[in-house]
């Protein structure tokens, strides 16, 4: 439905009605439960106990809008009956309970909505005219009169293709004839919010939009044109031009430009690009010795955790390999299948390789790539075996695999994820595995056998919008000092805690007030203090000894997946999902509510920001003082770590794709790696270079790992070990 949230991925009830008073959230709760379990009869007590029919969630969303979604007509119908609101529409999507219905292909219900006043007919009309569904048209016609506009632009299509009966229904329908709108009287200290660059690559169309006096001025290819406005959002050119503006949440977000029969869709283009695309530069070349890093860098051993020692995505000094063909296998030095599917990326110590999977007994194998917005998960809760192996660094030998626990998974998963999403962890003693639908926290040591199992109770996260869409958990433990964290932003009863490395018992836990959210928590360590960083709806910061809460930091996208990064003394933070997508670069530190006044870039605590460019699934990657974030269609852009500013933006391998799997460095080198199974090597550096792209032949889902001269790279059915 609509352009729902894409997740590797719905909050806790009580906390949605967070707008009402707590007894009356309590029993809103109950109301919406019954819908979303379409149980008819829950749904009458509760409306009879006294909940009000239109009690609305933090989106603005009533009982309503979920049993359009799912279809639930006798539902629907009973929720009209007691007076809900046909037209209300949520604060997120700006969508109604009609949208909702049609983009879920429950014709049966729109009409329904339309009969008890829902102002929609001309969505139902259309679009069932745009799929052939005359009789829907039919139905939606004789729902009451019909715009006369409206009316006269079906009749075309319906004569156009030849629908005589639905022609003859529209000819003989009753229409009204709007009243004359007001003068639109324009406010001009609103231009501002249009102004800056927008472009369309494909198109190759780069527009500049300025505010004039008391109109817009659009400039492209050195030609002015001034634009008069017609609309809180439309602006009308001297020879019948149009531009159309558009977004969530007040930001603009798209752009269209109609001249003549020529309609292009333009993107805004960040400040700082824009500023290089007018330089016409991509860098200063003047001082590249500040990127090149420390030629003499030691390597680390191991690779112990989700991206590496700190999560840092970093493996300097280790030799790493530039070329290899899978197909004739050279520079491939093992290759080790790996049944199931998982989104876990592997670890390794010494000549020890984890990975972690999980294997439907249905053999339930559903996955979809892409760039999409589904947010229907697989229906598959079947009894499952989630397990780990321990492979040999060098020769690819399956050392040991162990069950960690068979049976049927608590929480389904989504299109673009799996039962087996958590990377695992290693002190160098133990190894500890996390598999959220199930709840189980367990260590084993190098040989295979059990130390400790901890039942957590499953994760279920899931879309923040609607609980019933289950995503999967996916945040990866991590290890501090003689503790494991996990951190479980779930549905209801969100947390963090630390866990003993010896026994598993718990040493700490904080409640948490958050949506879900998949991102893995990272610890700083430095002055003037360790500290653990979350990132979530909102940021926050913990002590990592205690769990006492530190200072927070707003405002956050509603979906984050990507990870905090830290290195060189800041903390680094992203988010992409629309309309906020911030980047943060914090000064550990701080204390309380460290978030920016409006308007404002920086205070004591964050040393530098943007309002937008924060990137959506990839976690950033911070390396050699360039900070890189990789969007998930592979646009790629580096800033200066330590400022902010822009450096470059490219395509990756100039072919764009769709990226899950986050960025790894090694020895002046940053391997992405696409879902259709291409891990591009380029060049560390403020200029853009592509070093070499291999071909694997599998998706790619996995963040690769990098350890004693070996790239460990994790396709859907394989675990490879490429070396120089």
């Amino acid at each position: 439905m609509r352009n729902r949230p894409v997740a590797v991925l719905a909050i806790a009830l009580v906390a949605t009605l967070a707008v009402l008073p707590a007894g009356a959230a309590q029993e809103a709760d109950a109301l919406f439960a019954a819908v979303q379990e379409s149980d008819l009869e829950a749904v009458r007590v509760a409306l009879d106990s006294g909940v009000a029919v239109d009690s609305k969630n933090r989106y603005g969303s009533t009982a309503l809008f979920f049993a359009a979604d799912r279809g639930s007509a006798e539902i629907v119908a009973l929720l009209l009956e007691r007076g809900a609101d046909a037209n209300v529409s949520d604060t997120f999507y700006q969508a109604t309970p009609l949208v909702w219905a049609m983009d879920n292909g429950h014709t049966e219900i729109a009409l329904l909505l339309l009969q008890h006043g829902s102002e929609g007919v001309g969505q139902v009309l259309m679009q069932s005219l745009q799929s052939g569904d005359t009789a829907t048209a039919r139905a939606a016609i004789a729902t009451g009169p019909l715009p006369r506009p409206l009316r006269d632009q079906a009749l075309q299509i319906a004569e156009d293709n030849g629908h005589d009966a639905l022609a003859t229904d529209l000819r003989d329908a009753a229409v009204v004839d709007a009243p004359a709108p007001a003068p639109f009287v324009f406010d001009p200290a609103q231009l501002p919010r249009f102004e800056g660059m927008y472009r369309n690559e494909d198109a190759g169309v780069v527009v500049e939009i300025a505010a004039g006096d008391g109109h817009l001025l659009s400039t492209s290819d050195d030609v002015t044109v001034a634009y008069a406005a017609t609309g809180p959002n439309a602006f009308a050119g001297p020879q019948g031009e149009r531009l159309f503006f558009g977004g969530r949440g007040g930001v603009i977000e798209w752009a269209q430009l109609n001249v003549g029969d020529s309609n292009t869709g333009l993107s805004p283009v960040d400040p700082d690009e824009a500023d290089l695309i007018r330089l016409g530069d991509a860098a200063d070349e003047s001082d590249d010795a500040r990127y090149a890093g420390d030629p003499n860098s030691e390597a680390v051993d191991g690779w112990p955790s989700f991206r590496g020692h700190d999560g840092s995505g970093s493996g300097d000094g280790k030799d790493a390999p530039i070329n290899w063909d899978a197909d004739s296998t050279a520079g491939v030095i093992w290759k080790t299948p790996m049944p199931g599917i998982a989104n876990s990326s592997p670890i390794a110590w010494g000549d020890h390789v984890f990975v972690t999977s999980a294997v439907s007994s249905a053999g339930d194998n559903t996955i979809k790539t892409g760039l999409y917005g589904d947010v229907a998960p697989v229906d598959d809760l079947s009894e499952h075996r989630f397990f780990v192996t321990a492979i040999h660094r060098t020769s690819g030998a399956v050392l040991w695999e162990r069950d960690v626990y068979v049976g049927v998974p608590m929480v389904k998963r989504h299109t673009k994820s799996s039962q087996a999403n958590s990377s695992p962890v290693t002190d160098g003693n133990v190894v500890v595995t996390l598999f959220g639908s199930v709840g189980m926290l367990v260590a084993f040591d190098f040989d295979g056998t059990e130390v400790w199992r901890t039942d957590l109770g499953p994760l279920d996260s899931g879309w923040f919008y609607d609980p019933d869409y289950q995503w999967g958990h996916s945040a990866s433990p991590v290890i501090y000092d003689d503790t494991v964290i996990v951190q479980a932003d779930v549905q209801k009863g969100s947390f963090i805690a630390a866990y003993d490395l010896t026994d598993g018992s718990e040493r700490w836990r904080t409640d948490r007030d958050e949506i879900p959210s998949w991102g893995t928590p990272v610890v700083y360590r430095g002055a003037p203090r360790d500290e653990l960083i979350t990132n979530a709806k909102t940021i926050r910061s913990y002590d990592p000894a205690t769990g006492k809460e530190l200072w927070t930091l707003g405002p956050n996208s509603e979906v984050v997946v990507g990870s905090p990064v830290v290195g060189d003394g800041i903390v680094y933070i992203t988010a992409g999902y629309p309309p906020i997508r911030p980047i943060y670069a914090v000064r550990p530190g701080g204390e309380g509510d460290i978030s920016l006044p409006d308007g404002s870039e920086t205070n004591e605590n964050i040393v530098w920001s943007k309002n937008r460019g924060g990137t959506y699934i990839p976690t950033p990657l911070l390396y050699r003082g360039i900070f890189y974030t990789n969007a998930n269609n592979g646009r790629l852009t580096a800033y200066d770590a330590a400022s902010g500013e822009m450096l470059y933006r490219a395509r990756i391998g100039a072919t764009g794709g769709s990226y899950v799997a986050s960025p790894v460095a090694a020895d002046g080198k940053i391997y992405f790696s696409t879902e259709d199974g291409t891990v591009h090597v380029v060049k560390a550096g403020p200029e853009y270079e592509l070093l070499a792209s291999n071909e694997m032949g599998e998706i790619i889902w996995a963040t690769p790992a990098i350890t004693n001269s070996v790239l460990i790279v994790r396709t859907l059915q394989h675990v490879w070990g490429i070396s120089r």
